[in-house]
């Protein structure tokens, strides 16, 4: 008897002491807990992302070109915030590495403002298509990148004219942003819509990554656009603003502009952001949507 008594205070001890035990099921807080620590699953920030690209196909064309000039007049300030550094830098080998953080701050302006970005579109709008084809959602995906793109060039082209024809600049800022300016036109055709695939996938990358960044947008925007700016990537509507300052000083022709860095960096971009990274995404999740 005494043993038998003895048996289940034994068997209680070992149970308090087996690790396992200590495992066991947690509280419905901690699941909580969990679920918001862990990072959204991909087909979450894809559904998120897809959304996204309906609501904005869905504005209207009224809308969109007054969100896209907005854009174009906020991303002018890349250029004027890389020229600000570099005029009060010391022309050393680091300078480009600190001024290419001024290329962010027209960034930070558009995404943080949810103004209208071409870029941004190529991949936002591509999934909602991709999802869901028919000629209505491809035809309304070619509206908007069209209203889009000609207001974001209609506000850096605005913006190029302000500092070229106004004193709202100094002397010395403009010869600082028209130096910075020429990389848009030293490429060859070929070379120029490489690394506007480069910087078309980068910024695809970003408005991917956006979603699950929580507090950490900014940082998100700084880091992928300043590797834009370091990695001397091309980007068709930050590059306008420099593209439109050389052809206002006439540095550069009309058909220098068009022919020589819109063509090439617009398909860049384009094939960066749609082609690789949205086909890509798309091609990760297309099984689990089903």
């Amino acid at each position: 008897m005494a043993s038998a008594q003895h048996h289940p205070a034994s068997t209680s001890s070992r149970r308090a002491d087996d690790p396992q035990d200590n495992h066991a099921a947690i509280t419905e807080r901690e699941v909580e807990d969990v679920e918001s620590r862990s990072s959204p699953r991909t087909p979450v920030i894809y559904e998120i992302v897809r959304r996204l690209g309906e609501e904005e196909m869905a504005r209207p064309v009224v809308s969109l070109w007054w969100s896209g000039l907005a854009a174009g007049l906020s991303i002018s300030f890349s250029l004027l915030a890389q020229a600000v550094l570099q005029q009060h830098l010391e022309p050393t080998g680091w300078r480009p590495l600190v001024t290419s953080f001024g290329y962010s701050i027209g960034f930070l302006m558009v995404v943080l403002a949810r103004q209208q970005l071409f870029t941004e579109n190529t991949i936002t709008v591509v999934l909602p298509v991709m999802a869901n084809w028919s000629l209505r959602n491809f035809g309304c995906a070619a509206r908007l990148w069209a209203v889009v793109l000609l207001a974001n060039f209609a506000g850096t082209l605005f913006a190029a004219a302000f500092c070229s024809f106004t004193p709202a600049i100094t002397p010395e800022l403009k010869r600082e942003m028209l130096a910075i300016s020429r990389h848009v036109v030293e490429y060859g055709w070929f070379a120029a819509m490489m690394k506007a695939i480069a910087a078309g996938f980068l910024i695809a990358a970003m408005v991917w990554l956006l979603p699950s960044a929580e507090g950490s947008q900014v940082w998100i925007i700084v880091v992928m656009t300043w590797l834009i700016s370091a990695g001397g990537f091309m980007h068709i509507v930050a590059g306008s603003m420099e593209a439109f300052m050389l052809m206002l000083d006439g540095s550069v022709s009309v058909a220098q502009v068009f022919g020589g860095f819109v063509a090439p960096v617009l398909i860049g971009n384009v094939i960066g952001g749609t082609a690789l990274f949205a086909l890509l995404t798309y091609a990760q999740v297309m099984k689990e949507m089903e």
